[in-house]
Parts: C-alpha cells; structure tokens; sequence
C-alpha cells in the first residue's frame, strides 16, 4: 500500500513537471536606427528625420535670439564711416550724418519689419489674434523675435514657407551683424545649374533653388556646383 502511494505521488509529481510550461518570452520590436533618413529637411534639403533637422532648427532659434541684442547695438554703428555706407567713395560731397545701411535696419521695415511679417503670417495661419502693439520699434523687435522663438517648433513642423523663414532671418541677422562688427559680408559666387540657370550661393548657402528648373539643392550639392561662366556683354 505505501508502495504504491509512492508510486502514485511521483506520478503526479511527473504530470506537474510536464504540465509547466518556461514563461513566454515577450518579443521587442528592433528599430534600425541607422536606417537612411526618409526625406529632405525642408531648409538643407539633406536627409532628416524629421522635417527639419535639429541643427537647422537650432540656427534658426540663434538667429532670433542675436536680433534684439543686434538692434540695440546698431544705435552705436549709425555714425557714418564706423562701418561704411555713410557716403560714396570719391565723392566731393560731405559725408552723410548717419550710416544709412544701419538706420535702415533700425527703423520701421528693418528689422522690426522681418519679424513683425513673419509674426502676422504665422498668427493668420493658426488663427490666432492679430501682432499686438508692444510700443516702441526695440519692443516690437523684442515681443516678435520671443514670439518666433516660443513657435519655432511648429514654424519648423508645419508652416509652408519655413525654408524661406529661414532664409530671410539667417540673411538679416547676418546684415545686422556685419555692420555692428565690421565683418565683410560673405563673397557670393554665381554657380552654374546643369539646366543652363544659375545660382548665387555663398560658403554658408543652407541651400538654393534654380529659378529655371526648379531643382533644389543642398549646401554640398549646391557648392559642387561648376562655376558659371562669365558672358560677354
């Protein structure tokens, strides 16, 4: 009898062992990260993963944030001769009182007028309130660029122009800049487009679009591009 409720218990014993199952091993999907991007940022045209790269967008947001401080400095660049454009070399006639290029920059239009526009466009776009009255010019200057800079993000996503967005503020902080510094302006060099068009682009282009074709270029391919030829007049 204990003979075979041994027998009985070791059984059973074997039936458990049998009946357990190793846990289930739950799979994880593997993203290839190194996976070629999917498409063009929409401001250099190289492969990104999202629509504009981090470091694109980052350039941008530095931009903004150089234009207020480049405003307020542009006061001390309007005395004539400091960083030219006051008056025309070999000129017999005095001198302007003030560097136009600068009180250009520093009046309605100038500065405050690149930011203000982009304001209003992206405020019509969302359906937000029109741009505010901040007050002076420098707070205009001041309430826009914080503006752009707090909506980067969807500017970057989901405004259609956000090539050209670029474009226009990299362009006038680098004006505002050179004429606070005294820095030259970058050489632009006229490049060929195998269309027959051309494209004036500098070492800094993020990039260029042929007015004849149509085709898109990145900041390499555009600087790859052969030299235009210079024609005869």
């Amino acid at each position: 009898m204990l003979h075979s409720d041994t027998v009985a218990r070791g059984r059973a014993l074997l039936y458990a062992l049998l009946l357990i199952r190793p846990p289930h091993r739950k799979e994880h999907t593997v993203y290839d990260t190194a996976a070629p991007a999917p498409w063009p940022c929409a401001i250099c045209d190289r492969l990104a993963r999202a629509r504009v790269h981090d470091g694109c967008r980052a350039k941008v947001d530095e931009h903004l944030a150089e234009l207020p401080g480049l405003y307020r400095e542009l006061s001390e660049a309007l005395e004539p001769g400091r960083c030219g454009g006051g008056g025309r070399p070999g000129s017999r006639t005095a001198p302007l009182p003030v560097n136009l290029a600068a009180l250009d920059l520093r009046a309605r239009g100038g500065i405050e007028g690149v930011l203000t526009s982009w304001e209003r466009d992206a405020r019509e776009i969302l359906g937000w309130a029109p741009v505010p009255f901040r007050g002076s010019i420098e707070q205009q200057v001041d309430g826009a660029a914080r503006f752009l800079r707090v909506n980067l993000a969807w500017i970057c996503e989901e405004h259609p122009a956000v090539r050209e967005f670029a474009d226009e503020i990299r362009q006038i902080a680098g004006h505002a800049r050179a004429l606070v510094t005294g820095e030259t302006p970058e050489r632009r060099v006229t490049v060929a487009c195998p269309c027959g068009g051309t494209l004036r682009v500098t070492l800094s282009t993020p990039g260029a679009r042929c007015g004849g074709c149509g085709q898109q270029y990145g900041h390499t391919e555009a600087l790859r591009l052969p030299v235009a030829e210079r024609r005869a007049a």
